[in-house]
């Protein structure tokens, strides 16, 4: 229980960090200064929001790839000319570790030694930047322009997914995992601390 208190006293602290930076970016850029003294138009907007779920959120991000992809993305015909569309894709893959799955049996202790078997590594987020990706071209779409495109996004997802998986992401994120929570974990129960990970993601690697 003193670990989980710890990092839940940890994710409050870097919850008010990020308060604390977003009220002096505000304060550098004058967006503090209220409506009615910058002399411009107020813009007012109603809402009528519904709260449908809550989450708990768990998954600490240890690691991000970001990949920019040209993909050529062409609808094969028989007749006519093949469709094609160029894209410019820009996108970002996460390792993360979910915490929500520690439980207390996965947590030993002696005098000495602080034992945390960890839950396995995963990729907890692979996805496109829609606002830095772009179509470059497109040729003999008409119609189907939409479809390709949307295809094409798709296929460039699934890449970036693959991509990372294969440039080692869940290893980093375990590398990751020990290099960030060891030397935090060791001050806070003041022993020594040993990660430990499933082994078949080892095992896999080295087939």
């Amino acid at each position: 229980m003193r670990l989980f208190s710890w990092l839940f006293k940890i994710l409050v602290l870097l919850l008010l960090l990020a308060g604390i930076q977003s009220l002096w970016t505000s304060f550098r850029t004058g967006k503090w200064v209220p409506d009615w003294m910058s002399g411009k138009d107020q813009t007012e907007t109603v809402h009528t929001l519904v709260l449908q779920e809550i989450s708990a959120m768990g998954k600490l991000e240890l690691v991000k790839y970001n990949f920019k992809d040209v993909v050529e993305q062409e609808i094969v015909k028989t007749f006519l000319p093949n469709a094609k569309a160029v894209l410019i894709v820009q996108g970002e893959a996460i390792g993360c570790v979910d915490l929500t799955q520690l439980e207390m049996a996965d947590i030993t202790s002696d005098d000495s030694v602080l034992v945390v078997n960890m839950p396995e590594p995963e990729l907890c987020v692979f996805k496109i930047d829609h606002s830095k990706s772009k179509v470059y071209n497109t040729e003999y779409a008409f119609t189907e322009e939409a479809k390709l495109v949307q295809d094409a996004y798709k296929q460039a997802e699934k890449q970036i997914q693959k991509s990372a998986l294969d440039m080692g992401i869940l290893d980093q994120t375990r590398q990751n995992a020990r290099k960030i929570l060891t030397p935090v974990l060791e001050k806070a129960s003041g022993k020594k601390v040993v990660l430990k990970f499933p082994l078949n993601a080892e095992i896999d690697k080295l087939r």
